[in-house]
C-alpha cells in the first residue's frame, strides 16, 4: 500500500499532469511507497477522498493551478476532516505565492512554494520518519535542471494514446510582462539537450506523435530551438504535431528555413500577441517590436505551413476598447488561423497589481480572477467583451464556420465593430453564451448575415451549407431547405464557382 499519493485536478481527461509527473520521478528511493492518481475538476471531492483514501497514504500531495482551486480547497477539508492524521502538502502556481489569505493553504498542513521536484521528496523523508517541520510554507530552492529527474517514461501507453504529451526543453522567461507568472522565473534555465532528445526518441518509438511543449520563449535560444526542430523535421511520420509558445518578434533566418521544410499542419505556433499599443506594452513592461511581428505573421501564413494561434487580452491597464479593437483588426488581417480572446486575469504574485489605483483595476474574488472593470472599460462593457470572446470562439475559432465568418467584415469595415455587433445581436437573441447547438447556431449566423448585414440569402446559404457539411454532416437544418444546395459531398467544388471567394480560409480569418 503507497504511503504517499500525489494527485491532482486535471481540467480534461485528455490533460495529464506534467508536474505530477516530474515530482514522482524525482522521488528517489520512495518511489516504491509513492502513486500518481489523477482526477478531473468535475468529479466530487468528496468522492475523490474517499478513492484516495483507500490505500490509507500517510501523506498526500496536491497540485493545485487557477482551474482547480475550487474542487481541491474541497478536497482539502474533506481529506482533513475524515482523516485529520493523514499530512497533505499542497504546491503549484496558484499556491506559490500570498499564500497567507488562501484558505486552501489553511486548510493543508504544508505549502511548497516554487518549483517542489527535488524538495518535495525531501520533505516526504523527513515527515515520513515522524519529524515535525517547523515551517508551514517551505520555499523551494530553484532546482538545478541537470539535478531533475526527467518525467517522461512515467507516460503510459494509454497516455501516449489518448492524452496531451507535455514536455519542455526550458524553464523560465527573460522577460518581465506583468500579467504573467512566468515573468517571476528567472532566468531561463535549459535542459540538457543530448538527454531531452534521447527522450524524445524513446517517446516517439513508444508511438507519441502530439507533443505540446511547455516552454514560456521556445525561439529564445536559437541553438536549442534549431536542434529540436531539425530532430523533428528528421523523424516526420503522419499524424506528427509539435506545439510551441513563441516570441512575435523574434524569427530569424535560421529559424525560417527549418520551419518552411515541415509539411503543412503539423507545427502549431501559440503568439502572445497580448497587445499593439505600445504605451500599454510600456506600463506592463512588455517590450515588442510589432512591425517585426507583423513581418514575422506574414512569412508564416504566406511561405509556410505553420497554423499561428495568437492571443489578445482584454483589460490591460491603459487599453481602452478603442485601442483593443484597433489591435483585433490589425491581427485579423495578419490572418492567423486562431485569435485567442483573452480576459486579463490577477494571478498571484504578479507585479501587475501595482496598477490598481491608477488604472481602477477591479477584479473578481473568485478563480480565474479575471478583471470586471478599469477606468476605460465598464463592468456592462466588460460584459460585452466576454460575450465577444465565446462567441468568436463558437464561430471564428470553432472551424465551423470557415467560409461564413469573412462575411461578417466582407468590405472596408472592421472585423472588431462588426463581430461586437453579431456578438451582441446573438446575445439580444439566444440571451446566453453556452449551450447552442451547431445547427442552431449556424441559423443565427444565417439571419445576421442577411436580415441584419444585407448580404444574399442564395449566397449566404451556399457558405453555410459549405461550412455546416464540411466536417461530414449529412442532415439540412431546416432554415436551409428552401435553397438549392448541392449534395454534402458536391457542396465544396461548387463553392469554388461562387463569386467573391477567397483562396484561403482557415478558421474562420481569411484575406480580405
Amino acid at each position: 500500500m503507497p504511503e504517499i499519493v500525489l494527485t491532482t485536478l486535471n481540467a480534461r481527461y485528455w490533460h495529464s499532469s506534467f508536474g505530477l509527473r516530474y515530482l514522482l520521478a524525482n522521488m528517489g528511493e520512495l518511489t516504491p511507497r509513492t502513486e500518481m492518481l489523477e482526477f478531473g475538476i468535475n468529479e466530487n471531492p468528496t468522492d475523490l477522498a474517499a478513492r484516495i483514501l483507500e490505500s490509507r497514504p500517510r501523506i498526500v500531495g496536491l497540485g493545485v493551478y487557477i482551474w482547480n482551486v475550487e474542487p481541491c480547497t474541497k478536497l482539502v477539508a474533506d481529506l482533513k476532516r475524515v482523516s485529520p492524521d493523514t499530512i497533505v502538502i499542497i504546491g503549484g502556481p496558484e499556491v506559490s505565492y500570498e499564500t497567507e489569505n488562501q484558505e486552501i493553504c489553511q486548510l493543508a498542513d504544508y505549502v511548497i512554494t516554487g518549483e517542489a521536484d527535488r524538495i518535495f521528496p525531501e520533505v516526504c523523508g523527513r515527515l515520513l520518519t515522524g519529524e515535525a517541520l517547523p515551517e508551514k510554507v517551505i520555499p523551494a530552492p530553484v532546482p538545478v535542471l541537470s539535478e531533475v529527474a526527467l518525467p517522461y517514461d512515467l507516460y503510459t501507453d494509454e497516455d501516449i494514446a489518448h492524452r496531451v504529451i507535455y514536455v519542455e526543453a526550458s524553464r523560465g522567461c527573460p522577460f518581465t510582462c506583468e500579467f504573467c507568472l512566468s515573468s517571476l522565473e528567472i532566468p531561463v534555465r535549459l535542459v540538457d539537450l543530448d538527454q531531452f532528445l534521447a527522450a524524445m526518441q524513446t517517446l516517439l518509438d513508444r508511438g507519441a506523435r502530439q507533443f505540446k511543449f511547455v516552454d514560456r520563449t521556445f525561439n529564445l535560444n536559437l541553438r536549442v530551438s534549431s536542434a529540436i526542430l531539425r530532430f523533428f523535421l528528421d523523424r516526420y511520420v503522419p499524424g506528427l504535431f509539435l506545439h510551441f509558445e513563441m516570441i512575435p518578434d523574434r524569427l530569424p533566418d535560421r529559424l525560417r528555413e527549418l520551419i518552411a521544410r515541415f509539411p503543412p499542419g503539423v507545427l502549431q505556433f501559440e503568439i502572445g500577441v497580448q497587445t499593439f499599443n505600445d504605451e500599454v506594452s510600456a506600463l506592463i513592461s512588455r517590450p515588442q517590436d510589432n512591425e517585426k511581428l507583423e513581418e514575422n505573421f506574414r512569412y508564416l501564413r504566406e511561405e509556410t505551413g505553420v497554423h499561428l494561434h495568437a492571443d489578445l487580452i482584454v483589460g490591460l491597464p491603459g487599453e481602452s476598447l478603442e485601442s483593443f479593437g484597433s489591435g483585433f483588426d490589425r491581427l485579423v488581417r495578419l490572418h492567423p488561423q486562431e485569435i485567442q480572446v483573452g480576459i486579463l486575469k490577477r494571478l498571484k504574485g504578479t507585479p501587475i497589481v501595482r496598477h490598481d489605483g491608477e488604472w481602477e483595476m477591479v477584479y473578481s474574488a473568485h478563480p480565474p480572477f479575471e478583471i470586471l472593470q478599469n477606468k476605460l472599460i465598464d463592468f456592462a462593457t466588460m460584459q460585452r467583451m466576454r460575450r465577444f470572446a465565446r462567441y468568436w470562439d463558437l464561430i471564428a475559432n470553432s472551424g465551423n464556420f470557415l467560409e461564413s465568418t469573412p462575411l461578417i467584415w466582407k468590405g472596408d469595415v472592421s472585423p472588431f465593430e462588426e463581430f461586437l455587433k453579431l456578438s451582441d445581436w446573438l446575445y439580444t437573441t439566444e440571451s446566453r453564451t453556452h449551450g447552442i447547438a451547431l445547427p442552431r447556431l449556424a441559423q443565427r449566423v444565417f439571419e445576421f448575415l442577411t436580415e441584419v448585414q444585407g448580404h444574399s440569402q442564395e449566397f449566404v446559404a451556399q457558405r453555410i451549407w459549405a461550412d455546416y457539411t464540411r466536417g461530414g454532416r449529412e442532415d439540412r437544418p431546416k432554415f436551409l431547405k428552401p435553397f438549392d444546395l448541392p449534395a454534402p459531398e458536391k457542396s465544396r467544388a461548387a463553392l469554388r464557382s461562387l463569386p467573391g471567394r477567397q483562396g484561403r480560409h482557415v478558421s474562420g480569418l481569411s484575406e480580405q
